[in-house]
């Protein structure tokens, strides 16, 4: 038996660029996140919610369609207008319905003058390890997720809305990872991005350019969710450029961008005055990949062997095989 571990822990550092505090998406001054982890009686499933200050006013953002065979309700409206105006969400497929309904409740509760809304909840197929047709998600999963949400590291591997799901052949879940920016890239002072995954999807794992084998996992459903925070004063379409790079960033673990799987980033900023040469979006981009990469070998190093639904395991990877 293992104990779970960042990719840290092992050795294997990502990239150039230094984390911050916590090396997560909430190092982001104003990013929250809560989740809410459901198990037993062959469920393995739940919610993530990210909670970002400011979000009843609207807040630059952007989202990137690597292989659209997902669910991802409010997109359009993401597209059409370049913010959000609710926290964002992951669930399990089948849940998606009733998480963005139980949202518009918490919103609704927010603002007792609000007529329109436009919540944002994204999905991965849990299905192999959860009895994803009983949708077991209730209002109070995810009021409880919302009214959680910290600042503090969140819960990797098995949690939330990665409490069942697969990658690369081996037990996965949320990841998290965040990059800082000195002045003279930012302009005005130190800047973060973080990125949080819910990594759901098939390939050859590879951690910094070595392959490590695996025996597939036969689960329907190959999907990755990745949401990028960030306090640099950017647009939506800059953002959006952002979040393509996370979607390039899924290479970098072995990811095959299988025809069946919904890869989607969501990116936004906490900035409300957006100006940043794009000719400066070099070491952003660097970092946008970096975390990504280091989000998503932190989604199963800190993994446990799960047993689900009809007796599926899905195995964590073993330690050595990645450890430095």
């Amino acid at each position: 038996m293992q104990s779970p571990r960042r990719v840290r822990e092992l050795g294997v550092v990502v990239g150039t660029l230094p984390t911050g505090r916590l090396n997560a998406i909430t190092d982001v001054p104003g990013v929250r996140v809560g989740q809410t982890t459901i198990t037993g009686d062959g469920l393995n499933t739940g919610v993530t919610a990210i909670v970002p200050d400011g979000w009843a006013e609207t807040l630059s953002a952007a989202i990137a369609v690597g292989n659209g065979y997902g669910k991802l309700v409010g997109s359009t409206q993401v597209d059409e207008l370049g913010v959000i105006e609710t926290p964002i969400l992951l669930t399990g497929t089948l849940s998606t319905f009733r998480v963005a309904d139980a949202l518009l409740t918490w919103l609704l509760a927010c603002n007792p003058d609000a007529t329109s809304l436009n919540p944002i909840v994204g999905e991965t197929n849990d299905g192999h390890l959860s009895d994803i047709r009983r949708r077991p998600i209730t209002p109070e999963h995810v009021h409880t997720a919302l009214d959680t949400a910290s600042s503090d590291l969140p819960a990797e591997g098995c949690a939330g809305a990665g409490t069942g799901t697969c990658a690369l052949g081996f037990k996965a879940g949320i990841g998290t990872a965040s990059r800082t920016l000195p002045a003279r890239v930012a302009g005005s002072g130190e800047h973060t991005v973080g990125v949080l995954v819910q990594a759901n999807f098939s390939g050859l794992l590879t951690v910094l350019g070595r392959p490590i084998p695996a025996q597939p996992i036969d689960a329907d459903g190959n999907s990755c969710m990745i949401v990028v925070a960030t306090d640099l004063p950017l647009d939506s379409r800059q953002l959006g450029r952002l979040a393509r790079r996370a979607i390039f960033a899924m290479a970098r673990v072995g990811s095959d961008y299988a025809p069946g799987s919904g890869d989607y980033a969501i990116a936004f900023t906490t900035s409300r005055t957006p100006d940043f040469p794009d000719r400066d979006l070099r070491t952003p981009f660097q970092a946008v990949t970096e975390s990504v990469e280091e989000a998503l070998l932190n989604s199963l190093t800190m993994a446990r062997t799960t047993m689900g639904h009809h007796d599926h395991t899905a195995h964590a990877v073993p330690h050595h095989l990645i450890a430095l």
